[in-house]
């Protein structure tokens, strides 16, 4: 039926009704119409009642209300522009407008594009990545990333990925990284955010690791390197040097600030997880163990260390919709292996891109840490997935020495990430969002005092 007929017919039983209603009520020898019969409730034919809400349903609702300036935040802020945005792109042909002038080639097997990172009370940095897929061979992908500040900050790398075999790589690295805003605050657990001091960090590191890919996105990997470290006194703004810090006895000097070392160090990681390889959150088991042997080849054999560290974790889909609630505990652990101390810049370090997101990189420094996780994951729109972290966790001394539920604290991070898919040349830098808060000791109320915000494609790819 034409559109056109079925509106002519709607509009005369409109008129039809009509002229009934004017004629009035029905003659008085008209019989009235029978009233209808009320509608029966559905019979619980096999007994066994309604069926329950699936359970995800109900447990979504507790997140929802308490974070509900996040959910607000997700759909009115990030997913109803986009459902604008996104389509009018799309009907522009701006997404392949753009890939077009940031690619190259029939095949677009190479490219580049701006990057950039803003962190707040930190230098921000600019630059470019490039990508060049297949590049001597089939398999060969190359990654370079340079950014830099005109205030004493410059990072590089170069990354060879070769495919070697179906699920078996070879990847070969170099990066260097000055930065003069690093920041230092003491070892322990009780460190004060009133110690903040600033340090320059100069790193050279050259790697071979070898992965290998088996069931799921379970993996084994191996590498060997050598890195250089050199550490000085920084500068931020008014911000104290770490050396002047010291002098107003806020802590003692670092084992290792001001020495520079050269280190050979070897690593392994094997993991076990059961989660489907895909672009987005997904529901599963992990366990996984982690361990590197350095040596300082300066001062060997008296200089040298252990790090390990392992996580398990549970991932659940409450919805079958890719919200993924997970439930997490991670240690890690540093022994010397000679009779010096393990240079700080080798200790075991909490924040930024490591488990309590909510403080600065290396707010916390210690011998061993632990931390227990909840996070929740989910996609808000075209690209983009977000997670919320709730942590709880600290450092402590070897093998957790001092541990105490007093001595913990509480980071909250809120993140955005461009979600990452499989024919994405540029999945290898993600763009990232993270808003997060931590807290001091439980002991000292745990009142938050620190607040992260960084935009941008992290250096740690």
């Amino acid at each position: 039926m034409k559109p056109w007929i079925a509106l002519a017919v709607i509009a005369l039983q409109l008129l039809v009704a009509a002229s009934v209603r004017a004629e009035g009520p029905a003659p008085q020898g008209t019989p009235a119409p029978p009233a209808e019969s009320p509608k029966r409730p559905v019979p619980d034919y096999d007994g066994r009642g309604r069926p329950p809400a699936p359970p995800g349903e109900a447990a979504l609702w507790i997140p929802r209300v308490i974070l509900s300036p996040l959910y607000l935040t997700s759909e009115y802020v990030l997913r109803t522009p986009l459902s604008v945005v996104v389509p009018a792109a799309e009907n522009a042909d701006l997404p392949r407008k753009v890939y077009d002038f940031f690619t190259f080639g029939p095949e677009h097997k190479a490219g580049f594009t701006p990057v950039g990172l803003v962190e707040f009370n930190f230098n921000p940095s600019v630059g470019i990545y490039a990508f060049w897929d297949d590049a001597g061979f089939k398999g060969d992908d190359l990654r370079a990333h340079v950014e830099a500040w005109p205030d004493d900050w410059l990072y590089g790398s170069l990354m060879e990925r070769i495919l070697l075999a179906d699920q078996r790589t070879l990847q070969l690295r170099i990066s260097g990284l000055t930065r003069p805003d690093k920041v230092f605050y003491g070892l322990g657990p009780r460190s004060l955010q009133a110690d903040q001091s600033r340090y320059l960090l100069q790193r050279i590191d050259g790697s071979a690791a070898y992965e290998w890919r088996f069931w799921r996105s379970s993996r084994i990997e191996t590498a060997v390197g050598v890195r250089d470290v050199a550490t000085r006194d920084g500068h931020f703004e008014s911000d104290p040097t770490l050396t002047q810090e010291v002098a107003s006895g806020a802590f003692a000097v670092p084992f290792g600030f001001g020495r520079e070392y050269t280190a050979e160090y070897n690593q392994l990681l094997a993991s076990v997880d059961s989660r489907a390889v895909a672009s987005g959150p997904a529901p599963g088991a992990l366990l996984e163990v982690a361990a590197e042997q350095g040596s300082d080849l300066r001062n060997a054999p008296a200089s040298g260390w252990l790090r390990y560290r392992a996580i398990a974790g549970g991932y659940v889909d409450l919805t079958g919709r890719g919200r993924i609630l997970g439930l997490s505990a991670t240690t890690f652990f540093v022994d010397p292996l000679g009779s010096e101390p393990v240079p700080f810049t080798e200790l075991v370090y909490l924040g930024g891109d490591h488990p309590m997101p909510g403080y600065y990189d290396g707010r916390l420094r210690d011998r061993s840490a632990a931390v227990a996780t909840a996070s929740y994951m989910w996609p808000i729109g075209p690209w983009l997935d977000g997670e919320l972290k709730l942590e709880v966790g600290n450092v402590f001394g070897a093998h957790l020495e001092g541990f105490d539920v007093r001595l913990l604290r509480f980071s909250g991070a809120f993140g955005v990430t461009l979600a990452a898919t499989n024919n994405n040349p540029f999945q290898d830098a993600p763009v990232e969002l993270i808003v997060g808060l931590g807290s001091e000791i439980f002991e000292h109320g745990a009142q938050l005092n620190s607040a992260r915000v960084m935009l941008g494609v992290p250096q740690t790819f």
